[in-house]
């Protein structure tokens, strides 16, 4: 079984959709291959209106031990650098580049940091 989740993000689409849509909470493997293969009119029309300027799904991956998410991207979210683990000490975080400024960006996710080293 698959969940609605998990269906949402192998269909690419946003899981308030799979929701309105009428998605149940889980999917048979073949409910939702069926889906992808022969799209509904709605998802269809979702994978028309793409502008492909911001993914509906991103995968997070701690740069220290990782541990992956699919999180769906914020309109605030930066370009990442890295991404880590919001638990590891920050001796354990990749090094910035010499003569890199490093910001960090609490709240990514789950349970990540994301790490922005602009090189000036």
């Amino acid at each position: 079984m698959v969940t609605r989740r998990e269906a949402a993000q192998r269909l690419d689409i946003p899981l308030e959709m799979a929701v309105r849509h009428g998605l149940p909470p889980q999917l048979t493997e073949a409910a939702v291959v069926e889906l992808d293969t022969t799209p509904p009119a709605w998802l269809a029309q979702s994978r028309a209106n793409r502008t492909g300027k911001r993914p509906v799904w991103s995968d997070l991956v701690c740069a220290v031990c990782g541990f992956t998410e699919r999180a769906r991207p914020k309109k605030w979210w930066p370009e990442f650098t890295y991404v880590v683990c919001d638990d590891h000490e920050i001796e354990e975080w990749p090094k910035a580049a010499p003569g890199a400024i490093r910001a960090e960006v609490f709240g990514v996710g789950g349970r990540f940091v994301g790490l922005v080293d602009d090189v000036a």
